[in-house]
């Protein structure tokens, strides 16, 4: 936040002007305030078997006009690549595997490869409707990609509350700034899914299908059905009927067009996979692959989310769209390659290990924060199914000021930005979730593990500001006088916002 001489760092510099007026007091109890309204609309999660409020920092985060362009070209393009992947192993003659670019054991190994999914149309040819890349920031400051997710990415009810609560919370911050809107994101996503209709007709009947309310994300699917004026439906509302999708009503069957699920493949359908799933519709991928409903995100996506295909996704960008990434990966070490497995079993203890299907942050270890004995049983489980993990180098990223019950204090934070295909372009949500490792030396931000989150803004260009121009810096605050306003020493303030600048993923 601020930089070695004391002065706010460009894009933070209205911020900190802001918060002079506001102390460490009343932005606690702006945080009251926001559990509260959170509480009182339902949106909640579940975390440790208990119903929670998502917990929403009231100092958000700021990223310039600039650096959200980069951004934003670099989630579009990794999109389109991966998109080009899935049709390719999934419709096409897998030329990406013939001509060398991923070997065809790392498809076809995959828990996440559904050789069932081969061969189901996509009339637009979007299979990625809704993506959620997570990235971080490295030691050099530039974004990285950490992780894909095009299963069933979830969080972006939360960036649209957050921006809700914080407007209505907090609406001196609001006034200085021009902030890009995320509110227009249901209507395109809307729009998304109606666009992959299989059918003919204007008006394409949508539902999203949720697993019920005791899923851990059920506020989200249910917030953005009443969002985008459609049904919610549970598996047993739905049936299959000579390979066409209906809806039971009170007045009789309606046809579904598109299912936007929230299930993962595994349930949806019991003739094809798990015959003991509750949540599926049997019969329901048969109706998919003869073309009568679409099914959003596609059935088998997850083989692009798998982090052993991660690690070759910087040549698949350079394959299919002949460009270099814009977004770079996380150096990442392939277990099932010997020389890494060498390398990773003797550097364990420096490293962040990862099944390569698993997500949440589940199962991830932490080589520096484990014990021996840990090490010794995670050895084991590589050693017996090496295709099963990937290790990265402990990335050191960035920190952000967070409001504690201490006082202001930095937090590691992530960037997850939801991205919208709807076949004409790839529209990236201004800004994305800002989740927030919120216990003191937490190196995990995930929300199911005890993250938070924090409103991202993204500065709207059309005022002419730039916020990584020097010159712009005319009468800010320093770091003396916000550290006065807020009750601290300003030792104890520049170590808050500078001090906690490295973490892991």
């Amino acid at each position: 936040m601020f930089d070695s001489d004391g002065m706010p760092r460009p894009g933070w510099e209205m911020l900190a002007k802001a918060l002079e007026r506001t102390s460490i007091d009343t932005l606690r109890q702006r945080v009251k305030v926001f559990e509260s309204g959170f509480r009182d609309r339902g949106i909640t999660f579940a975390f440790g078997g208990q119903e929670r409020t998502f917990p929403l920092d009231p100092l958000p985060r700021v990223i310039g006009a600039d650096e959200w362009e980069t951004v934003e070209r670099g989630v579009a393009q990794r999109v389109r690549a991966l998109e080009a992947f899935l049709a390719d192993v999934y419709v096409g003659t897998a030329d990406v595997v013939a001509d060398g670019i991923i070997p065809n054991s790392v498809v076809r190994s995959s828990t996440q490869f559904v050789r069932k999914a081969w061969g189901i149309p996509y009339v637009n040819g979007v299979r990625i409707h809704v993506s959620g890349l997570d990235l971080i920031r490295d030691e050099t400051g530039r974004f990285c990609v950490l992780e894909d997710n095009v299963r069933t990415p979830s969080g972006i009810s939360y960036v649209l509350e957050n921006r809700r609560a914080m407007a209505r919370v907090l609406p001196e911050l609001f006034s200085s700034y021009s902030i890009l809107g995320v509110s227009d994101y249901p209507a395109r996503l809307l729009n998304a899914l109606r666009s992959s209709t299989p059918n003919s007709g204007s008006d394409p009947n949508v539902v999203v299908l949720t697993p019920g309310v005791y899923n851990s994300a059920y506020f989200e699917h249910s917030f953005l059905a009443r969002q985008m004026g459609v049904y919610l439906v549970e598996a047993r509302d739905l049936i299959c009927r000579d390979n066409n999708v209906y809806m039971r009503t009170t007045s009789g069957e309606l046809r579904v067009d598109v299912i936007y699920r929230r299930v993962d493949d595994e349930f949806l359908d019991q003739v094809q996979f798990r015959p003991d799933s509750v949540l599926g519709v049997p019969g329901l991928i048969n109706a998919a692959r003869s073309g009568r409903v679409t099914i959003a995100n596609g059935v088998g996506n997850g083989v692009a989310d798998d982090k052993l295909t991660y690690c070759y996704v910087p040549e698949i960008i350079k394959y299919y769209l002949g460009q270099n990434p814009i977004l770079p990966n996380i150096e990442t070490f392939r277990m099932w390659e010997p020389d890494h497995l060498s390398y990773v079993l003797a550097h364990m203890d420096e490293m962040v290990i990862k099944p390569v299907d698993a997500s949440g942050g589940k199962g991830v270890v932490l080589g520096p924060l484990s014990t021996k004995q840990e090490l010794l049983n995670l050895r084991t489980l590589i050693r017996e199914n090496p295709r099963g993990f990937v290790a990265q180098r402990l990335v050191h990223f960035s920190a952000a000021p967070t409001a504690t019950e201490s006082g202001i204090e930095p937090r590691h934070v992530d960037l997850r930005p939801f991205a919208i295909n709807d076949a004409g372009s790839i529209w990236v949500a201004p800004g994305g979730l800002t989740r927030v490792a919120l216990p003191r030396g937490s190196m995990v931000v995930n929300s199911s593990q005890g993250g938070g989150s924090k409103d991202t803004w993204v500065i709207e260009r059309r005022r002419g500001i730039d916020f990584r121009s020097e010159a712009k810096r005319v009468a800010q605050p320093t770091t003396e006088s916000f550290a006065d306003h807020l009750g601290m020493n300003p030792l104890e303030l520049r170590k808050a916002v500078e001090g906690g600048g490295t973490g892991a993923q």
